[in-house]
């Protein structure tokens, strides 16, 4: 079967039911490096992804600095009938030849054929959905369309974005949660087996560049809620922009960030982030807490 960019309703064999998470379920250990350096400008000998697994079935990515200065982290998740990629990359790299070199050596792991492969997206920015064109003629693989129309169709999400939707892997579960306010078709995903959120451009430790600030304020409301009812191990986003010394983040374009703040973010950043928000309604104005800063845009 060729992949296909979907734009309407997703095969029942694809997406799950929405089902409400099970709180505070027993989950899977891994490990998040708390050094993620991505390099400087020089891409001598340097491959152009650093990979770490989480665990044997959770793999994170990150596009090296040399090849795009955004250095976005990418996440590939296997279920027992599918995988799912989130995001592409921000292009000028070979990340299909990268993500099947990952695939074929968890299936000689797993002494399994074959898997079908989901590429989804964080949202439709370029450096995140660069890699796309990758994967539309890819076997046995379907790429999300990056609308809020696709995604919604996609995932089974009725009211958006007050509910939520789901994708059934194959004995693994992700619930997909709109976040429009970044971008319109921003979305994080909760893996139940892990505990794992992944939050994308609206929750990292950077700039969180907002461009509907009330739909912006929405969610990250609905997102401090999500993580007060489940148990969530690990809020990981797609880029680091921060450095380690509190309030003080890289410039914009910066290549190489020796001195970076860890992926990993905590409830007390976000419940931090949902307090200013909820100040700020209706005024947004840039504001640098001590692991991000809120940026709003013109």
């Amino acid at each position: 079967m060729t992949s296909r960019v979907l734009t309407g309703i997703a095969t029942l064999s694809v997406v799950g039911c929405a089902r409400a998470p099970q709180p505070r379920a027993q989950v899977e250990a891994g490990r998040v490096e708390t050094n993620w350096y991505a390099g400087g400008t020089d891409c001598t000998n340097q491959p152009q992804f650093r990979v770490q697994p989480y665990n044997d079935d959770f793999i994170i990515m990150r596009q090296a600095a040399c090849t795009n200065y955004e250095k976005p982290f990418l996440y590939l998740v296997f279920g027992r009938d599918r995988a799912l990629l989130f995001d592409t990359g921000a292009g000028h790299v070979d990340v299909a030849a990268r993500v099947d070199t990952l695939i074929q050596s968890w299936l000689s792991r797993k002494h399994q054929a074959s898997i079908a492969l989901v590429v989804a997206h964080s949202h439709a920015h370029g450096d995140h959905v660069a890699g796309d064109s990758q994967f539309v003629h890819r076997p046995n693989t379907i790429v999300v369309g990056r609308d809020t129309a696709a995604v919604r169709a996609f995932f089974g999400i009725q009211h958006w974005p007050a509910d939520s939707g789901s994708i059934d892997l194959g004995g693994r579960v992700l619930d997909v949660l709109p976040i429009p306010g970044h971008q319109p078709a921003s979305i994080a995903l909760y893996d139940r087996r892990t505990g794992i959120l992944l939050t994308g451009d609206t929750f990292y430790p950077g700039r969180l560049y907002v461009g509907d600030t009330a739909a912006f304020a929405n969610s990250i409301d609905r997102l401090n809620d999500f993580v007060a009812h489940h148990r969530v191990t690990h809020m990981l986003g797609a880029h680091v922009e921060q450095s380690r010394t509190p309030y003080r983040d890289y410039p914009i374009r910066t290549v190489d960030q020796p001195e970076e703040h860890q992926l990993d973010l905590g409830r007390a950043q976000l419940v931090e982030l949902d307090s200013v928000v909820r100040k700020m309604r209706g005024h947004f104005t840039r504001t640098a807490l001590r692991d991000l800063t809120v940026w709003p845009q013109p």
